[in-house]
């Protein structure tokens, strides 16, 4: 079955522009005027992966990630305006995956497409990693999907999670933004290095509000480390 994907966004040009070039790759796609009509198919019909412009007529598409990302985890890619430093953040903090700003080529958005569904298609394989482990006050466990502050949940969401846990179950490394990149998003490319220090800002200030002895560390001139108070 092909995997579906939704698109918000009222330019018409550009949504039949990705929906026949994704179409053309193999997805299902299914376009909306507006985020508001997105939403409501997806309750009635969950896709796969949704791609959200910012601005559109009714609910804009920050809002619209925000009301999707208390129902699904499912990858979403923010459409943000040319050089929009604030919908990128406010997008990211709001649990979209990745963003692209406009214009943009549509080769891109199929990098980041086959990306996240590789990503996902890893999340659901068993492999060599432990299933759970413990480093300072924190417990991860990939039951569960959650990391654990004592018995405490710490509010993550699915690519803070990602990223955290995989620091955790590797804390004996430092990583580049490069490696994380790859690993977490699975792609590199120093133009979406910022990706990962806003989900590690975000992070940090979750463990910091959790009152957690762990923390990460800046290794200048290279990258990051996860670290213990305690060790």
């Amino acid at each position: 079955m092909k995997q579906l994907i939704y698109i918000a966004d009222d330019e018409e040009n550009i949504c039949g522009l990705l929906r026949d070039f994704l179409q053309s790759e193999g997805y299902a796609v299914k376009t909306f005027p507006n985020g508001d009509l997105l939403l409501d198919e997806f309750r009635k019909n969950p896709c796969q992966l949704v791609i959200l412009d910012v601005m559109m007529p009714g609910t804009d598409g920050l809002t619209i990630c925000s009301m999707l990302r208390d129902i699904t985890t499912v990858p979403i890619i923010i459409l943000t305006a040319k050089d929009s430093e604030m919908d990128y953040v406010r997008g990211i903090t709001l649990g979209s995956d990745d963003y692209l700003t406009k214009p943009f080529r549509p080769s891109v958005l199929l990098m980041k497409v086959h990306s996240l569904f590789r990503r996902v298609e890893m999340d659901k394989s068993k492999n060599e990693e432990p299933d759970e482990v413990t480093f300072g006050d924190l417990y991860y466990s990939s039951e569960k999907n959650a990391v654990f502050k004592n018995n405490t949940e710490i509010n993550l969401t699915q690519t803070e999670l990602k990223l955290l846990s995989y620091m955790l179950l590797h804390n004996e490394k430092s990583f580049s933004r490069e490696e994380l990149l790859q690993a977490v998003w699975g792609y590199d490319t120093e133009a979406e290095t910022r990706v990962t220090d806003e989900t590690l800002r975000r992070i940090r200030k979750k463990l910091s509000s959790a009152e957690s002895i762990v923390h990460v560390q800046t290794i200048w001139g290279f990258g990051y480390k996860i670290v213990s108070a305690g060790e």
